[in-house]
């Protein structure tokens, strides 16, 4: 689930980075809105990437998603850009946990060989 979803995260990163020097060509906003708001975002994605996996990960990047969404009001482009976003993002973690689960049976499956080739030996 880790890769898949730092994936999606890395491409969030900079799908804001383009939203910010989009949302600097409105005028009713300064410039040091826009990349602290987008520092932020982008800050998080890159965090996100490395605590995916603990207690509250999915979550904060679910509420990644929504803030993506939302981001639509200032660039509206966002909306779309943020819904498919939100579907890589449940994608990543669907298929991640299936990938985590496959890998763990087969480990197992590994280690009962190891150990019933250790026996007969």
């Amino acid at each position: 689930m880790r890769t898949l979803c730092a994936s999606t995260l890395i491409g969030e990163f900079f799908v804001i980075g383009f939203a910010g020097l989009v949302a600097m060509k409105d005028p009713d906003l300064s410039m040091g809105t826009v990349w602290t708001v987008s520092g932020i975002a982008m800050l998080l994605c890159v965090l996100l990437c490395g605590v995916i996996t603990r207690p509250g990960g999915v979550q904060l990047g679910w509420a990644l998603q929504i803030a993506l969404i939302v981001s639509g009001f200032v660039v509206p482009m966002m909306f779309i850009m943020g819904a498919v976003f939100a579907g890589l993002w449940w994608a990543s973690v669907h298929f991640g946990r299936q990938v985590d689960e496959a890998k763990a049976r087969f480990a197992a499956m590994a280690e009962g060989q190891a150990e019933a080739g250790g026996n007969t030996a």
